[in-house]
């Protein structure tokens, strides 16, 4: 059943058809001056292992499992995924130059579906960010980031501090939005990374190493 489940999906990737994807604005934000020359997503940095529950809903397919991230030095982070079962789907290395695949499951080895995991992990697991220009509203403190034709709205909560949302642009049209629920700066307790010019959606929630071997038993 695992294997149909995954097979369906990669399907599903193969024939993705982009939904329209509009341009994004920032609203109800004023330009301020701020002395602040970067801002840092530290939800990944540390040395700890991140254990999630994580759910990809792709088209109609619902695939679910433990997934597991660890920084491995200052530019390098592993992530492995295993199924409900406990079956090794996908372990790889990334950076923001490199990408070094050190397993993945048959039925989840297409060009397609390596490419979606890659540059979504690539930019969720982005650190540093230029700031270009800052703004506020009445809930947060906005950093724009630019970078070629990339550009990142990072919106921190005028109440902890701590980043709520990442919205991610590119040709000023969104691509990404990742939402965040987090008590700390250094470990976020949820994550919704959802694409706006395709039908993905992965969530993650915070799950202990008590609870992953609990779920794998």
């Amino acid at each position: 059943m695992l294997r149909s489940l995954l097979r369906n999906s990669v399907y599903s990737l193969i024939l993705l058809i982009p939904v329209s994807c509009k341009t994004y604005i920032l609203t109800d934000a004023k330009p301020v001056s701020d002395p602040q020359k970067t801002v840092e997503n530290l939800y990944f940095s540390s040395g700890e292992d991140y254990v999630y529950k994580c759910q990809m809903d792709i088209y109609k397919n619902h695939v679910s499992g433990i997934l597991i991230i660890k920084k491995l030095n200052a530019a390098t982070h592993r992530v492995a995924m295993t199924s409900d079962f406990g079956n090794k789907l996908i372990d790889f290395e990334i950076s923001e130059n490199d990408f070094k695949l050190n397993y993945v499951l048959p039925d989840l080895d297409k060009k397609i579906v390596i490419n979606f995991l890659k540059n979504d992990f690539r930019e969720l697991l982005r650190q540093n960010y230029p700031v270009n220009e800052a703004f506020e509203n009445d809930h947060a403190r906005i950093f724009l980031s630019k970078t070629d034709k990339k550009a990142y709205y990072l919106f921190y909560s005028k109440e902890n501090n701590l980043l709520k949302q990442i919205v991610y642009t590119r040709n000023r049209k969104e691509k990404i939005d990742f939402t965040f629920e987090a008590k700390k700066h250094i470990f976020a307790d949820s994550l919704n990374l959802q694409h706006k010019d395709f039908k993905i959606n992965i969530k993650l929630h915070q799950i202990t190493e008590t609870e992953s071997q609990t779920e794998q038993n």
